[in-house]
């Protein structure tokens, strides 16, 4: 059994074949898919698939930092109301990203600390997008990290002082996607000193494709690739890859370890 953490599968990419798409993630094996929120346009696409398939696919609400922009407070205002409203097992995709444009780097750094804050008041966990922002992040983190704050550090790619510095936070782990299974990537090197129990895997879908689908759009059927990689990696057989990141995004997210094969 898998695990998807982060999957975009309300994207517009998916329009076409959607139901096939989730049928082949079944036959692959994976039994929860969580998807987490971009902005004001991805929430009614997002609530229709969850409310969908409800046992399968779970909703978080967040503010992606790509899309603060000056209307940030409206905008944090109506994820507000949403997790006033419904139920969701994160709070993301949050974070700070400078890759894109810096225009907004203040508006992001307000938002990435309001929604932390509503994290720890709502015992949610976060998911983090970090892009060319390790420092900037660890600088919000490092502040207000404290018994409550719990979360994902989605796609990491970082080198093995930041993958320490996260883990050393204590309640965090490293969401590991298709970028592990890249020629050039030099993540299976900093894998080897971090505990497989602190790892859960992710597509990111559309986005991300691992080796041999790098360049295709990507899906939940294609984590298997990722998982392959840890298993080499570490050295182990990959249902144990399955069964232990899979426990570890359970427990982050609150739900029950139902792990029967």
């Amino acid at each position: 059994m898998f695990i998807d953490t982060h999957a975009h599968l309300y994207a517009e990419e998916f329009d076409q074949d959607r139901e096939a798409m989730l049928q082949r993630a079944k036959a692959s094996g994976l039994s929860h898919l969580f998807l987490p929120n971009i902005d004001r346009d991805s929430i009614e696409p997002m609530h229709r698939l969850c409310d969908a398939h409800p046992d399968w696919c779970f909703p978080m609400m967040g503010l992606h930092p790509c899309s603060v922009n000056a209307s940030v407070e409206e905008e944090l205002a109506l994820c507000k109301k949403w997790l006033e409203q419904r139920k969701y097992v994160a709070i993301g995709e949050i974070g700070i990203d400078l890759y894109w444009d810096k225009t907004f780097f203040p508006e992001q750094q307000h938002a990435f600390r309001t929604q932390i804050q509503w994290a720890k008041e709502m015992g949610l966990p976060i998911v983090i997008h970090a892009r060319d922002s390790f420092p900037e992040i660890f600088e919000i983190v490092d502040e207000l990290n404290d018994e409550r704050l719990k979360g994902i550090f989605h796609c990491f790619t970082g080198d093995e002082n930041q993958a320490e510095h996260i883990l050393n936070y204590g309640g965090f782990l490293l969401g590991i996607g298709g970028v592990v299974t890249f020629k050039s990537s030099n993540l299976p090197q900093v894998l080897k000193h971090v505990p497989l129990e602190k790892l859960v895997l992710e597509t990111d879908a559309p986005y991300l494709a691992p080796v041999p689908h790098r360049g295709k759009r990507n899906e939940p059927s294609y984590l298997t690739a990722m998982a392959s990689k840890l298993s080499e990696i570490y050295e182990r057989p990959i249902k144990d890859i399955a069964q232990i990141t899979s426990s570890n995004a359970l427990r982050m997210f609150g739900l029950p370890l139902n792990l029967q094969a």
